[in-house]
């Protein structure tokens, strides 16, 4: 690492921060090892746990094995990108003997073949690894939520404590994995690569952030189908409870709850993570070419193995007593208590790092502010104990078209608010470096991001919470357990349908503010090109020209286009449950308990319904960009992205507030309001339940990977757009052939939604 021109204390530090990496793994294998030593209950917990469990792998392993021949592709694709433009001026001084005292003009037009190689290796690897890495936090952090779920359950017939305890270590195993794989793969590449990291760190960041759209769009549609089938037969039809064993679709529903809240979520947060770690490290390898002080390359990873130290010591401070059973507030205590350590963290590094300049450190504590409040705007406008849901609630009493009105109103809403707090935190940056070049301001955005995903740990964990708690509960009325263990159950339960909003809108802000520091990025690759080629560079984007205003306009449109599909493709996969489940109900006997439902048959459709939706989104997410770019040209294309973050931003702010807000209130209804359960207003509230799930589990959150997923496209293929500005035959064809591939995901998207009642 010498060649880097980093110190020997600069070494040092960034073993010390591998080192801190591999702890938060090592930490959530120490919590693995503590969860799979407690007891698993009774013989029936355990039976049910065993078909959730199964269910749970079946569905991932079938979606490993339809991503794999997309991904070989895309690994080879993305190798051969880097031959067609040339390596970056850093990539050659790194790995070419170059002569001493050559200018960074001189060094862009250097051949050098070992540079090109070694920057194209590194990329398709790192895509490899990017990808390897969301799956296994995906996986892994979905399998300790179906190991603890039903320990969970055995707990609650014991303690409160305990039972809150064992619920959130088990969802934190998954936010250390998050965090430790997600800084172990970022310093490894960039102790490799050093200044030249980024070239391969797109790779890194590109498989996590597609990985991550199709577990998020997998896991969504596979819950939701199950979800809509289970309550919209079970519970309005047959006037069955939330997990009566005769509904063939509450095993599939507890399925759905690990593979679309545990493995999507962990790894949407995970490709957050690592993408901000990106765009900070293009960034400041952008200033360090500017002045020549590494110090801007190396505080973000700093940062980060702070942020670290500091999720451990927050998420093992959570816990309660029986007397108490106060688990909102022992997680707010953990997750603050890693703020303030964070915060403390992030001052020492910068007064022993940063030489007095705490312009970054302002940066990174602005974005620990608006993780706090973001947190807050959500947990007003989709908790039980604020006026919105509480509004919602009371306007069941006159329907289901009233409880449809006053959702939509509280979710237009909440997107003010939490676009305007965002606004303000990238206006912190403005501050922080105002008078410096732009690329100082992007900088500060890309701090942002990282401070705000500083306690990743503690939000993925209370994120895992919220399905371990209702699988938990699940089984426990699946087994029959006794009352009181079912009421401990119940409260972890409301508890945890707060976490997972709030954690969903947490997780929105920073996809945010990661696609604005690409954004920032995008800029500095496209430029660098145009440097090379002696063009002028491009410092704005100009929308009062029609063909970039038309490239702001389709970027708006995408996020609506994606969740008109992603929706249409849960009706579908809905449709095909509703069916299953009224066919199931005649079959004689069941209803009278004398016969057991066909559960796998259910757990088969919402898996196999899956998977049909997952490639045509990954093509239209993938050519989008890449079509925009050969038409209209780069700075077109990144009007198209700026287009595609305030659109996307708002419409899944919107889905996922209102969808939150429709649950909880069904939920107050539930515990007793305007006549409880089988009311008027509890019908009510289930429609709007109903409509409201696949915006807030599906839709919505899909929205944070698929802004990524397309602006690490457009980061990647820029330099080859402005190096090709001519549409040549070969690039015509290219050009019709995304064209024709993008029809056809199109095409297989909107097929038509068929509901078979007729059996």
């Amino acid at each position: 690492m010498s060649r880097m021109g980093l110190s020997q204390g600069e070494i040092l530090a960034l073993w010390a921060v591998l080192g801190v990496a591999i702890l938060g793994l090592l930490y959530a294998v120490y919590l693995a090892r503590q969860i799979l030593s407690k007891d698993k209950g009774t013989p029936e917990m355990q039976l049910v746990w065993q078909d959730i469990k199964a269910g749970a792998q079946a569905y991932l392993r079938t979606q490993f094995r339809s991503l794999l021949p997309l991904m070989g592709i895309l690994f080879l694709l993305l190798g051969l990108s880097v031959l067609v433009v040339p390596v970056s001026p850093e990539a050659v001084e790194t790995f070419c003997r170059v002569p001493e005292g050559l200018s960074r003009q001189e060094l862009m037009q250097y051949a050098c073949s070992n540079a090109t190689w070694w920057i194209a290796a590194g990329r398709a690897f790192s895509f490899l690894l990017g990808a390897s890495f969301s799956f296994a936090v995906g996986y892994f952090g979905m399998l300790m939520a179906v190991e603890g779920n039903v320990r969970v359950a055995s707990a609650a017939r014991r303690s409160f404590s305990e039972a809150l305890t064992i619920a959130y270590r088990s969802g934190t195993i998954t936010g250390m994995l998050t965090v430790g794989l997600g800084l172990l793969g970022g310093t490894i590449i960039f102790m490799i690569y050093g200044k030249s990291a980024p070239d391969a760190l797109l790779g890194f960041g590109f498989g996590g952030s597609l990985i991550a759209l199709f577990m998020r769009v997998g896991g969504g549609i596979f819950t939701k189908a199950a979800d809509v089938g289970a309550d919209l037969v079970g519970k309005v039809e047959a006037g069955l409870e939330e997990d009566d064993p005769r509904n063939a679709a509450v095993i599939a529903d507890l399925v759905g709850d690990n593979v679309g809240d545990c493995a999507g979520m962990a790894a949407d947060v995970f490709e957050s993570f690592e993408v901000t770690i990106v765009s900070a490290l293009i960034l400041g390898i952008a200033i360090t070419a500017q002045t020549g002080v590494l110090k801007w390359i190396l505080f973000p990873l700093f940062v980060r193995a702070v942020g670290v130290i500091s999720s451990i010591i927050g998420t093992y401070l959570v816990r309660t007593d029986d007397e108490k059973r106060d688990a909102m507030g022992a997680i707010n205590f953990g997750y603050y208590a890693s703020a303030v350590i964070s915060v403390l963290g992030f001052g020492l590094v910068s007064y022993l790092y940063m030489g007095g300049d705490w312009r970054p450190f302002g940066a990174t504590v602005a974005g620990v502010v608006l993780a706090i409040a973001i947190e807050k705007l959500t947990e007003y406008f989709t908790g039980t104990e604020h006026s919105p849901v509480q509004d919602i609630a009371d306007s069941t009493r006159y329907g289901a078209a009233t409880t449809i009105l006053s959702g939509l109103a509280e979710g237009y809403e909440s997107t003010v608010w939490q676009a305007l707090v965002i606004a303000l935190s990238i206006g912190v940056a403005i501050f922080l470096f105002h008078g410096e070049p732009y690329v100082y301001i992007l900088y500060a955005v890309a701090m942002t991001g990282i401070g705000m995903l500083t306690m990743t740990g503690n939000n993925v964990s209370m994120d895992s919470f919220g399905p371990i708690a209702d699988n938990a509960g699940g089984i426990a009325e699946l087994a029959g357990l006794e009352e009181e263990a079912i009421k401990v159950l119940d409260e972890l339960d409301a508890v945890g349908n707060t976490t997972k909003a709030i954690t969903k809108g947490v997780a929105i802000a920073s996809a945010v503010i990661a696609a604005v520091s690409l954004f920032g990025s995008f800029f500095t690759d496209t430029n660098l090109v145009l440097e090379r080629l002696g063009k002028p560079l491009l410092e704005s984007i100009n929308v009062a020209d029609p063909l970039i205003f038309i490239g702001l306009l389709v970027g708006g449109t995408i996020p609506w286009l994606f969740g008109g599909l992603m929706i249409r493709a849960v009706s579908r996969a809905a449709g095909e449950m509703i069916a299953e489940v009224r066919r199931q109900f005649r079959i004689p006997g069941l209803m009278e308990g004398r016969v057991k439902p066909d559960y796998a048959r259910a757990v088969e459709i919402s898996t196999q319904a899956a998977q049909k939706e997952l490639l045509p989104l990954g093509v239209m997410a993938i050519t989008v960009p890449i079509i925009v770019g050969l038409l209209l040209r780069a700075e077109a294309l990144g009007a198209f992205l700026a287009g595609l973050i305030v659109s996307g931003q708002l419409l899944a702010v919107f889905m996922a507030n209102s969808g939150g807000a429709w649950d909880n209130a069904k939920k107050l209804i539930e515990d007793g309001l305007h006549g409880g359960k089988g009311s008027e207003a509890h019908k009510a509230g289930v429609v709007g339940d109903t409509v409201g799930d696949p915006l807030k589990d599906t839709a919505g959150p899909a929205m944070n990977p698929m802004i990524k997923v397309i602006n690490l496209v457009a980061l990647i293929i820029a330099p080859m757009i402005v190096r090709f500005d001519r549409l040549t035959p070969p690039v015509l064809l290219f050009l019709l052939i995304l064209l024709a591939a993008f029809i056809w995901a199109l095409r297989i998207s909107k097929r038509p939604v068929r509901y078979d009642v007729e059996e």
